[in-house]
């Protein structure tokens, strides 16, 4: 377990690594960033993991606070949490330049890692992101909420927000509050790395056109947006995971 000590408090997160081996030691390692109530064995994390073993390659996977088997809760945790999370995991976990894989949550994740490294933004040897929900908690949620939604998380300060991937999970006026503290300005991202987005045509958690807005503010750097047309969220067929490698193959051969 990581003991984490900070503005959130003490916590312990469940991590999980794969060390590079034969000629995948040249190469970068991967950190997996899973998505909002994903946890680290997934169906794609654990495809991923089976991927690094054959190629030799060191895989760092964790879960968030409140998720899976790490300390805390789901209805009290939140984005910046989520952050120190993804930040200690990648000082502490992780050697050497590593490319970021994250879904969902994760790829917003992911840029706000990108955001936060400074001068260790060096050790960013990509991203790679599966239907990147940036700004999640204003643009896909607090702003698709109705009045009456609205009304029901100020006076209760939670949600039960319906899932078409299982039971109901909360949202949290926390959440949404704190996540304004978060959010990012496509257009004053310079993520000094090479950026590949993978996005099903047919996602209806994450609509397809924040991935367009995201390459399209990132034209002048090594971006570059693969849509699937008959992809839902999840992306996680076999043809899905396929895709996802062959875009973490490329970043290890265009450095």
């Amino acid at each position: 377990m990581l003991a984490i000590d900070d503005r959130w408090g003490r916590r312990r997160l469940a991590w999980l690594r794969r060390e590079a081996s034969g000629a995948g030691v040249a190469r970068p390692g991967l950190l997996w960033l899973p998505g909002f109530n994903s946890v680290m064995v997934s169906s794609k994390a654990s495809a991923l993991d089976a991927w690094a073993e054959q190629d030799g390659r060191a895989l760092t996977r964790f879960d968030y606070s409140g998720h899976g088997q790490s300390d805390g809760r789901l209805d009290q945790s939140c984005i910046g949490q989520w952050l120190a999370d993804t930040l200690a995991a990648f000082e502490q976990l992780t050697d050497g330049p590593q490319i970021v894989v994250g879904s969902s949550m994760g790829g917003y994740l992911a840029l706000l890692l990108a955001r936060s490294l400074g001068a260790q933004v060096e050790r960013l040897a990509g991203l790679v992101l599966i239907a990147p929900a940036w700004n999640m908690t204003e643009r896909l949620m607090w702003e698709e909420m109705t009045p009456d939604i609205r009304a029901v998380l100020e006076r209760d300060g939670v949600w039960m927000r319906p899932s078409a991937h299982g039971d109901p999970y909360p949202i949290t006026r926390k959440l949404i509050e704190q996540g304004r503290e978060h959010l990012i300005d496509l257009f004053d991202l310079d993520l000094g790395c090479p950026l590949r987005i993978l996005h099903g045509a047919k996602d209806s958690d994450v609509p397809f056109d924040g991935s367009v807005d995201l390459i399209r503010a990132q034209a002048d750097t090594d971006s570059r947006l693969i849509a699937v047309p008959d992809g839902d969220h999840r992306l996680a067929r076999q043809q899905d995971i396929a895709l996802l490698l062959r875009l973490i193959e490329e970043i290890n051969e265009n450095p």
